[in-house]
């Protein structure tokens, strides 16, 4: 079931951890819409986090690049899968130490910031753990020999597992393959500072402040499992990779607290869906489940009809454990006829 607000989600919370690939922009341009409702969320004296999976690029690099997409942000705003990685060896290395890093510069930056010392030759016998991240300049002699190193039994933190990386080309290797690669060749099961496990989202708290965050993602298996890993609401909104059919398959673990069809959702209040004996109603909206098929009748906002078929959906799934059929309601409110 999903969660109510009587207010606005920006009064009701104080601090927006925002995932940037399908929220903030997409496939390199700002999402329609988003830059205002980012703006006046902060007006509201909402503070915003940029948190990213992506521990290639520096705070100051993503900083820059969101303010020429239209968002005002600064490089304290951003808090990166790196930057959680170097809290957790700092949090257990004596300051000073040698540690691997395999990745980009964000890497090597974060833990330079955490006192520690980044090394990029893996024949350096003094390192006292490995890092790594997402780099496309990491050399493959390298990896070999880190590989070892880590069978043999050297720490090792990675920054995230994500399988993809959007490209200008589409969707490319991530550095989970990677991870994925050693972990089964070395057989040790990483540290792992990025969504869906919770250190970065700690990590977002302790820098930006706030005690009422709230976890804003597109996708459900990083930012809205990595939520409930945290131990945080969450809202889902739909400018991403999350589409109806994903939406009404979601397990219990990755549903979130609250669905919108954009960052607008930060700026309104959301209504609890009514649970009825074969659906759900919201707003005006009614969301029927019969022989395993949703259909959504009536009229009102887009948000609110998001709302009714999750919480229908769920419900059957619930009760008989198959996903529903969404067959002609494609992808939303937007493509019902008039």
């Amino acid at each position: 079931m999903l969660g109510s607000s009587p207010t606005p989600l920006c009064r009701a919370y104080d601090l927006a951890m925002l995932d940037l690939d399908g929220v903030v922009y997409l496939s390199g341009r700002a999402v329609d819409g988003a830059p205002a409702a980012i703006a006046s969320a902060r007006d509201a004296g909402m503070r915003l986090a940029f948190v990213t999976n992506n521990a290639s690029r520096t705070p100051e690099a993503v900083a820059e690049n969101l303010v020429h997409l239209g968002v005002p942000a600064w490089p304290e705003d951003v808090v990166t899968s790196a930057q959680a990685a170097a809290r957790i060896l700092a949090a257990r290395l004596p300051p000073e130490s040698r540690v691997l890093a395999l990745g980009g510069e964000g890497l090597a930056k974060a833990l330079l910031e955490e006192g520690l010392v980044p090394v990029r030759s893996a024949e350096d016998d003094a390192v006292a753990a490995v890092v790594t991240g997402y780099g496309p300049e990491v050399r493959w002699g390298d990896l070999m020999r880190a590989a070892v190193r880590i069978r043999d039994g050297l720490w090792w933190v990675a920054s995230n597992t994500d399988l993809t990386l959007p490209t200008s080309f589409g969707p490319a290797p991530g550095h989970g393959v990677l991870v994925r690669m050693l972990a089964e060749f070395t057989g040790v099961t990483p540290e792992v500072a990025g969504k869906p496990a919770r250190p970065l989202l700690d990590e977002a708290i302790r820098r930006v402040g706030g005690r009422r965050p709230l976890m804003v993602g597109d996708r459900l298996d990083t930012d809205i499992e990595g939520a409930r890993q945290a131990g945080v609401a969450s809202l889902l909104v739909l400018t991403g990779v999350t589409g109806l059919a994903e939406l009404v398959a979601a397990d219990t673990p990755h549903r979130p607290t609250y669905v919108a069809s954009g960052l607008t959702g930060l700026l309104r209040a959301h209504p609890e869906p009514t649970l009825t004996a074969d659906g759900a109603d919201c707003g005006g909206w009614r969301a029927v489940v019969a022989e395993g098929r949703l259909s959504v009748g009536g009229s009102g906002t887009p948000d609110d009809w998001w709302r009714a078929a999750a919480t229908a959906a769920w419900a059957a799934l619930d009760r008989t454990g198959t996903p529903v059929d969404v067959g002609g309601l494609a992808d939303g409110p937007d493509t019902l006829a008039p």
